[in-house]
């Protein structure tokens, strides 16, 4: 309440309105602006980034697809099925970007945020998100905040991965 200035008096928006104000601004390729711009306000207010940085990835799961063997195969080649396209309404229940990955022996279905956040003051200062199949990995150089004054990075990852990680980046720590 203190951080948006709300009181307990006032109106709080349901989760459909940010919802659908977030689609409006993904749409007008808004996010990274108004991120960047939230970032340079922390940063004129004394929190600039020089704690190191901590990455880390959280999945996101979502329902389950049932499609058809063929409907997985096309969707693989980029393609929407025919039957889908018939039916609006259909295609609109289906969730065709999300992917399958196996953590711990344990398949999931979604996506990844992935964060870097600012170890000294708790912060996101970058973002991304991906289909589930994405390794971490993949995403560390988009993750990684060239302000950040620290020269430490902590990165969540299997064993494997943190070794093949310190050896592009020597500064990589295991959490």
């Amino acid at each position: 309440m203190q951080f948006t200035g709300f009181s307990l008096s006032d109106e709080v928006p349901d989760a459909t309105t940010v919802w659908l104000f977030r689609k409006q601004l993904i749409e007008q390729g808004l996010i990274e602006a108004l991120f960047e711009q939230f970032d340079g306000y922390l940063i004129k207010q004394g929190y600039a980034a020089k704690g190191g940085q901590i990455v880390d990835a959280t999945l996101i799961p979502v329902p389950q697809q049932h499609n058809s063997d063929s409907e997985n195969q096309q969707l693989k080649q980029g393609e929407i099925p025919q039957d889908w396209q018939d039916k609006p309404h259909r295609l609109a229940q289906k969730d065709t970007d999300a992917r399958w990955t196996k953590k711990r022996g344990v398949y999931h279905f979604g996506y990844k945020n992935h964060v870097s956040i600012d170890a000294e003051y708790g912060l996101i200062r970058q973002y991304q998100v991906t289909d589930a199949a994405v390794h971490d990995s993949q995403v560390l150089g988009h993750l990684l905040d060239d302000d950040n004054e620290a020269d430490s990075l902590w990165a969540d990852s299997a064993p494997n991965a943190a070794r093949r990680l310190s050896r592009c980046y020597p500064i990589v720590k295991a959490l």
